[in-house]
Order: structure tokens, then sequence, then C-alpha cells
């Protein structure tokens, strides 16, 4: 003992060494990370897993012990963490290219089966990211451009949330949230495009209301005439006498009133078109 403490640098070093084996034997795990305990890289066990509705303070935080060089702490997050998607085109059902920025938000709820398929956080995230855009592009694909500005969108959302779970599943992770932040045509060309076959569109449908209501007008027409003359032929056989004076009076104004007509026409007087003004029957 006089002897270590007669070489200083020897007593530094032994502290030294004592710090060292402490830190690798014990480390604090905070509230708000999970640990997974990896014993020749074999999975041991997990430190202060994620469990639901678990109160902030009643976790199992605090000093974790492993043997130094043989067990290796793997780090997970406990809170909710995202993964973000930008700018991701995207074919609606009217053939409309749009660009989507989405994103999604999701806790690791399982740590061990997280770290046994993907190893790190990181490679996590990166597979998350290509199931969230396969969620996107199968869902959207199958919706008109116009039901992100809808009501419904709030449905399309719910559906990719559930595609992205059934996916993320394997890696025991809960997908929290999935929302669209913004949606845009694309600039350019594509934008252009896409506005002419918008105006090509709506003047395709403009076209067929107004043909739908040329044929309805017709109909109408049609059925305005039967009926017409329904009512002549009934007026004629009630009164037939009756009935040919009102017709002469109809064809007398059409003849002898029209504003547009220079002609002039020279009749007898015994002509039978004129029998209504002679009285004769």
């Amino acid at each position: 003992m006089t002897g270590w403490l007669r070489n200083p640098i020897a007593l530094v070093v032994a502290v030294i060494v004592v710090l060292i084996v402490l830190m690798s034997t014990v480390a604090i795990v905070p509230e708000t990370k999970q640990v997974v305990v990896l014993r020749l890289e074999k999975p041991y066990r997990t430190v202060n897993a994620y469990q639901p509705g678990q109160g902030f303070g009643r976790t199992n935080a605090g000093p974790v012990f492993r043997i130094p060089f043989v067990d290796r702490l793997v780090w997970v997050d406990k809170r909710v963490l995202d993964v973000d998607l930008p700018d991701e085109p995207v074919l609606s059902t009217d053939q409309l290219r749009l660009e989507i920025d989405a994103y999604a938000r999701y806790r690791v709820t399982d740590p061990l089966r997280m770290v046994v398929t993907v190893g790190t956080e990181e490679r996590l995230r990166e597979q998350l990211q290509p199931l969230l855009r396969s969620s996107l592009r199968n869902e959207l694909g199958k919706r008109r451009s116009a039901t992100l500005l809808s009501p419904e969108r709030g449905q399309v959302m719910d559906n990719v949330q559930a595609s992205l779970q059934r996916l993320a599943s394997q890696y025991g992770v809960e997908i929290v949230d999935v929302r669209i932040k913004q949606t845009e045509l694309p600039s350019g060309s594509p934008l252009n495009s896409a506005l002419t076959r918008m105006a090509t569109a709506r003047r395709q449908e403009a076209e067929t209301i107004k043909a739908q209501g040329l044929k309805d007008a017709q109909i109408i027409r049609a059925n305005a005439q039967a009926q017409a003359a329904q009512i002549y032929a009934a007026a004629f056989n009630k009164d037939p006498k009756f009935y040919d004076f009102y017709r002469a009076m109809q064809s007398y104004r059409t003849t002898f009133l029209s504003p547009d007509s220079e002609s002039q026409i020279i009749l007898s007087p015994n002509n039978e078109y004129l029998r209504e003004f002679t009285g004769q029957r």
C-alpha cells in the first residue's frame, strides 16, 4: 500500500482502470429509453421495455449491470418517433400525378423483435420508409385526386395507417398516426399537362351535361306535342265545327299577320281557304 502511495502515476492508472471497469459494468437507463441486452450477440433480456399506460416515473428505468466485453447494450427510444416521406409522386385514378408530402408516427413496442429483425433505430427507419411509400401508393392509387380535398380524406388516412400497421408489425412497431402534410401538382411541364387534362375533362363533362339536357328537352317537347295532339283530337271529337274554326284562325294568323312576310297573296273570294270569312260551311 505504501508503494502505491509513493507512486502516484500507478495510483492514477489504477483509478482509471477501476472507472473503466465500472463504466463497462453499470449503465443508467433513462425513462425515455429501453434496452436490449445481447450476450455474445444473442438476445438475453430487455430492460425498461414499453408497457401501455405506464406512467412516467413508474418504469423500470435505472442502473443495469452487464458483463464487460460479453454483454452489449442496444438502446431503443421509448418515445413516439416519426418517418418522413417528402415529395412522393402518386398517380390517382383520374390520371393526375401528385406530389405528396407525408409522414408516419410510430413507437417501438417490442424492442427485442426490433433488434432481432433490423438491429438499430436507423435501419428501422430505413425499413419503414418504403413501407409507408407502398401503403400510400396503394391507397391513393384507388382514389380520385379530389378525394384529398374532401371529408373522405380522413378515411383514406385510416386505411393507410391500417395497411402500414400490418406491414410494420413484423418489426415490433405500433403505428400511431399517418398524415399528409401537403399535396402539390408537379411544377413545369407535368403541371401544365395536368391542367390541360383537367380542362379537357371539364369540357367533356360540360358537353355530356349539355347533350343530356338537349335529350331531356327533346323528350319533354315530344311528350308535350303528343299531349297537345291528344287534346286537339279530343276537342275535334267533341265539337268538330269549333275545331275547324280554331284551326282556321291559327292558319290565318300565321299567313296574314306574320311580321316577317313580305309576300302578296291573291285569292278568289270563293276560295275554300277563306270559307270562315264568307260564312260558308
